[in-house]
Parts: structure tokens; sequence; C-alpha cells
């Protein structure tokens, strides 16, 4: 992996360990006024681990969707790096001002609005579901993939039906006592 990963920071409707609810929205405005560039990348939460840069923040359905890119330049981003190649590392976290929040039953607090800081890579993160999902393909080799699997469709044999077996021949002694 060349640092580039996606996944999921928060999730929305689903309480995490510290009974927070994030609401779908919450993120609308930070995003809107900090976008990406403004959001800290951080390992456990420590401002003087910044470890890469975040290429994309959006909400969807799910929650807040995220791509990230690790600095290899940095020793701590290699680490990390490499633990998350070798999925030992996969939680992430996000560091946020409340601007918003509603009591609930249960001991619940909903959070409508969150102003944003930052979002860490983290071993144990608060949101159980908050994980990176993929190694992501750099954008500039995505056509370089998709130009390789057409070439391999191309130039490989068709392959037969999964329940048909090659027929064979019929030996010469067999023609002969046709």
């Amino acid at each position: 992996m060349d640092g580039h990963f996606t996944g999921y920071a928060s999730l929305f409707g689903v309480p995490d360990l510290g009974r927070d609810v994030v609401a779908s929205g919450a993120f609308a405005a930070s995003l809107a006024a900090r976008g990406a560039a403004g959001v800290r990348m951080l390992w456990q939460h420590d401002p003087a681990e910044p470890v890469g840069r975040w290429l994309s923040l959006n909400e969807d359905a799910r929650g807040l969707r995220v791509a990230g890119q690790l600095n290899l330049a940095v020793q701590r981003a290699r680490e990390l790096n490499a633990l998350v190649n070798d999925g030992a590392l996969d939680g992430l976290s996000i560091g946020f001002r409340t601007v918003r929040a509603v009591p609930e039953r249960g001991g619940l607090r909903r959070l409508h609005s969150l102003d944003l800081w930052e979002i860490s890579l983290v071993t144990f993160p608060l949101q159980p579901g908050a994980r990176i999902a993929t190694k992501a393909v750099p954008r500039q080799a995505e056509p370089l993939a998709q130009a390789l699997h057409a070439f391999a469709r191309r130039v490989a044999p068709p392959r037969a039906h999964p329940f048909t077996r090659p027929v064979a021949a019929p030996s010469p002694r067999a023609q002969r006592l046709a």
C-alpha cells in the first residue's frame, strides 16, 4: 500500500461506547466551512502526531466516509501503513466540539451538529464500527488498473461453463471399430 485508504470515521444512528449517537447531517456545516484540508489526520488524537492528510470527507447514508493518505515521509506514518496493511490497525475516531446535542432516553445523547477538528487512526475506536475499510487505489492508478483488467479480459481464453466437462477426442481405435 502506498498510504491510501478509505473507511468510515463515524456511523449515523449507532450509539458509540460513550453513549453518543451522531445524527445524519451532523458534520455538514463543519465540512462546508473547513473542507477535508481543514481537518487534521492524527495518531491516537495526539496533536503532536500528525500522520497524513484527508483527501475527502463526505456524509453518505451510512456515516462520515473518509479517504486519506498517510505521509510516508513521516516515520510514524510508515509504521501505521505497515500495521494497516497487516490488518493489525483499522480503527478511526473523530475529535470534535459539540455544537448542538439533545439528550435521549436511556442516557443517550444525539449529536445534531459537530465542529469536526480531527480524525485519528486509533487502536480502539469509541465507535466500534468506525474502521478503515479498504486500502484505496490511488486515483492516478485507476486508469492503469482498468486498462490492465480490460487487456486481461481480451487475451484470456473463453471460460467453459462450470458444469460442462471437455469432451475428449475419440481414440483412433474407437474410430476403427465404428
